[in-house]
């Protein structure tokens, strides 16, 4: 499989625990104002904010997604949404198995599979997140952990369902310390799991796109997507302001 042009990348701003509705609402248009994307741009702001940003964001090429989502379809599950409530909310994607619900709220292989799973059964594309810590890289496991997170997590799925799914490699030891991975070792990461996902889904590998998630910011975007195994970025703390974010967007993009 030959990596995809610029134009079919995508990027998804990832707000985290930012952004009351005013807020989220003034940095959607603040993006609308400026963005023309030439590939596909995701925000996914925390839940309170998804309808308001869903009436905001209809009708232009800016999609909505979910941070987190639970398995089941309903039920006595307190604080948990469910796929058909982010769907019912305007969202297409969902972030599955990010590195800081793995590390603070306790998330493992298995209920990334499962989550993946409810995400594609609800209609959403799920934004499957996997990579190494500190300890794992200077360990020389980082092949190790991210093709067990693969093989355990999304290369669950089978047959069509699998052309559905998007991965976000995000080396847990880049993001908020301070140091990067190099663009060369990110596309050796994003080669390795290409190769994992051809040897499970086949043919419906064909499509697969692999985000880059450690710490993207405007000054190392070009450089990154330099790398043609990258197929765009799930962006952190750069996506909460649009003199960071748009620069990341233009350099996945154009």
């Amino acid at each position: 499989m030959s990596p995809r042009p610029p134009g079919s990348r995508l990027v998804a701003g990832n707000w985290k625990l930012y952004k009351t509705n005013d807020e989220a609402q003034a940095l959607a248009r603040a993006l609308l104002d400026k963005l023309a994307p030439g590939c596909d741009v995701v925000l996914c702001p925390p839940f309170t904010a998804l309808a308001e940003l869903h009436y905001l964001l209809a009708g232009t090429k800016i999609g909505l997604g979910g941070q987190n989502l639970f398995w089941e379809e309903e039920g006595a599950y307190t604080g948990e949404v469910s796929g058909a409530m982010l769907r019912s909310a305007g969202c297409s994607h969902v972030i599955v198995g990010h590195s800081e619900r793995r590390q603070m709220f306790g998330e493992t292989d298995a209920t990334v599979a499962k989550k993946t799973r409810a995400a594609l059964d609800a209609g959403l594309t799920p934004i499957v997140c996997v990579g190494e810590t500190l300890e794992e890289r200077e360990g020389n496991r980082t092949a190790e952990v991210v093709t067990r997170q693969f093989e355990r997590g999304p290369a669950t799925i089978a047959g069509p369902d699998a052309a559905r799914i998007v991965l976000a490699y995000e080396p847990v030891w880049a993001i908020g310390t301070g140091r990067n991975a190099t663009p060369q070792q990110a596309a050796e990461v994003h080669a390795l799991l290409r190769s994992r996902a051809r040897a499970a889904w086949g043919d419906a590998s064909d499509r697969l796109r692999i985000l880059y998630g450690g710490s993207v910011k405007p000054d190392n975007a070009a450089a990154l997507f330099a790398e043609p195994e990258l197929d765009g970025a799930l962006v952190g703390g750069a996506s909460l302001k649009p003199e960071t974010f748009l620069p990341i967007v233009e350099a996945a993009c154009f």
